[in-house]
Formats: C-alpha cells, sequence, structure tokens
C-alpha cells in the first residue's frame, strides 16, 4: 500500500509539473511566457519581430515565441482568442478591430488588446508612370490599382480618395497585390497604384529599376482631411529624395504605422519592462528598421489605448499617452 500511494504522489507530482509548464503564461521557472504574432516569413514583420523578440527575453527574462501568421488581422483576433499574446499590426487595421468597423464589420468590435508603441512607418505611396498624374485628383476616370479587396491598402486607398473629393466611382478601380499592381503598371494596364509599406519598397525599386516610375505627393488638404481629428491614424511623411531610381527630391505623403499590440490582460510590470528593453536600448536592435524607434513615432498617431505599463514608461519619458 506505501508503494501504491507513492507511486501515486509521484504521478500527481509530474502531472502538476507539466501543467505548469503547458500553455500558461509563466513557466516551470517563473518567468512569463509570451506569444508574439507577425506576418509571413518573408516579411519585416516576421523578422523585425524576431529581434525584438530575442531584445526582450534577453533583457527581461521574459520567454518570447516569435510565430508567423497572416498579419494584422490574425494576430488581433490571436489575441482576442488567448493564443497569442503580443503582435505586430497596422495601426488603421487595430483602430477598426477596436470599433467593429469595415474588415472587422463580420467580427464585431475586438478590444482585448492595447498598444505598447509604434514601431515604423507603413507609407502610402501612390505610384504611376504617367507624368501628366501630379495629384489624386488627376485619378479621376484612371485606372487605379487600390489594393486587394477588404485589404488595409484598399481602406487607405478609399481614404485617399475620399479626401481629395473622390469616391471609387470616380476611378476605375482594380483590386489588385503589390506584385500584381507593378506588373499591371510595367504593361499599361494600369495608370497608377496605392501600395502602403515601408520605404523602400521592393516592388516599386523593380519597377523604377527599368521605368521612369512618379510617386503622387499626398499633401495640402488632402493630407490634413487624412489627419484631422484625435482618432485619426494617418501622420505626415516624407519619402527622401532617392529612395527610388530617378526619384530627385522629397516626396510628401502619409503614412500609418507599425505597431506592436499587447493583451490588455498583460501585467504593468510586463509591459513597462518590454517598453524598456525596447526603447532603452535602440541601438542594439540589429535590424534597419530600427532606425525609425523614437519616443516621439512610438507615441504618435494612435487611435487605440496604450496598456498602463507602456503608459508608465513613456510618463518617466515626459511623455502622456491615452490609456482609456
Amino acid at each position: 500500500m506505501k508503494k501504491i500511494i507513492a507511486i501515486l504522489m509521484v504521478l500527481a507530482l509530474m502531472f502538476s509539473l507539466t501543467a505548469c509548464g503547458g500553455t500558461g503564461t509563466t513557466s516551470g521557472a517563473g518567468a512569463t511566457q509570451m506569444t508574439m504574432g507577425t506576418g509571413g516569413t518573408a516579411g519585416t514583420y516576421y523578422a523585425y519581430g524576431g529581434v525584438l523578440g530575442s531584445q526582450i527575453k534577453n533583457l527581461t527574462g521574459i520567454d518570447i515565441n516569435v510565430v508567423s501568421t497572416d498579419g494584422s488581422k490574425a494576430n488581433i483576433i490571436g489575441i482576442n482568442d488567448g493564443d497569442y499574446q503580443l503582435g505586430t499590426v497596422q495601426s488603421d487595421v487595430m483602430a477598426y478591430a477596436f470599433k467593429g468597423t469595415r474588415t472587422f464589420e463580420k467580427e464585431g468590435k475586438m478590444d482585448s488588446f492595447r498598444v505598447i508603441a509604434g514601431l515604423y512607418a507603413e507609407t502610402v505611396q501612390l505610384v504611376t508612370m504617367d507624368p501628366t498624374i501630379k495629384s489624386v485628383k488627376d485619378l479621376r476616370g484612371k485606372k487605379v490599382s487600390i489594393g486587394a479587396a477588404g485589404s488595409g491598402v484598399y481602406f487607405n486607398a478609399v481614404d485617399v480618395l475620399n479626401a481629395a473629393g473622390l469616391t471609387e466611382d470616380d476611378i476605375i478601380a482594380q483590386k489588385q497585390s503589390f506584385a500584381d499592381s507593378a506588373d499591371a503598371l510595367k504593361d499599361g494596364k494600369i495608370d497608377a497604384a496605392f501600395i502602403v509599406a515601408g520605404a523602400p519598397t521592393p516592388a516599386i525599386q523593380e519597377l523604377s529599376a527599368t521605368n521612369n516610375v512618379y510617386l503622387v505627393p499626398i499633401d495640402g488638404d488632402i493630407a490634413t482631411k487624412l489627419m484631422e481629428g484625435d482618432e485619426s491614424f494617418y501622420t505626415a511623411t516624407k519619402i527622401p529624395a532617392n529612395t527610388y531610381k530617378n526619384q530627385s527630391a522629397d516626396v510628401t505623403t502619409v503614412s500609418i504605422k507599425a505597431t506592436l499590440i499587447v493583451s490588455a490582460s498583460a501585467s504593468e510590470e510586463d509591459v513597462y519592462n518590454i517598453t524598456k528593453a525596447i526603447f532603452d536600448n535602440i541601438s542594439s536592435i540589429n535590424h534597419a528598421k530600427s532606425a525609425e524607434l523614437s519616443i516621439e513615432n512610438a507615441t504618435s498617431g494612435m487611435a487605440v489605448p496604450f496598456h498602463a505599463g507602456a503608459a508608465k514608461y513613456f510618463a518617466e519619458k515626459n511623455i502622456t499617452v491615452n490609456t482609456k
């Protein structure tokens, strides 16, 4: 009987240890565990997420598991479902989720996440090979790629058109991916294309290498309308001269931001430590996009509340962010 009791006690202890090291937020050693949703393995989200995850783990002890996903919407749904605790997302897509609008109309409002920080600009680039297209208003009656149906690019394009006094009905809309847009421009099948991504964007670089490519500015009253209001997620951006071949001058446009979000239920201490690990140690982040990391960029242009832990860190830098 004593042997049986001893065996049962050992089995119970083994089961307890296994449970502690499973899908919870802490490991057997007591360290917080978090899964970060990013994007496709060939994209910036995944690569950058891996670099950030390593830095956070090394400096805080928080165990970050970086996984490849379908991007912004999938990451928000993953956090909502409890599968992820962190995610990289477009600032506009997270705004749609928080209100249950546009690409989240079917799923409804999802507010189970909060912002840690903006990371880098994802620039709204209006590209053409037609030198007569000098402004957004010149798109009237033209064949224009406005991104895949339901994508973030699509809604960015509609926003820009509306700010210029146009609608989708005022153009001959084509709903195409970045690569398809570049091919269609090259083949003369479309007159212009909206591409939303960090600049320089490979699809535009490849096109400009062998063709005369022009970037149409999104500025003046159009930019003002896009950025007005406390809940706007657009910010002013300049694409520096020589970003693309034969681009001799800066081009003014707007951008949304690649943003790091976290589950609203994450502890204030953990999120404070994550934020501190990133922004107190920017120089040690080995990724090209780290050049855009700054307190100012991290805290501007956000239409979703920040996590209290991030707010605590930014307050130490004399920056107040919205947490409600």
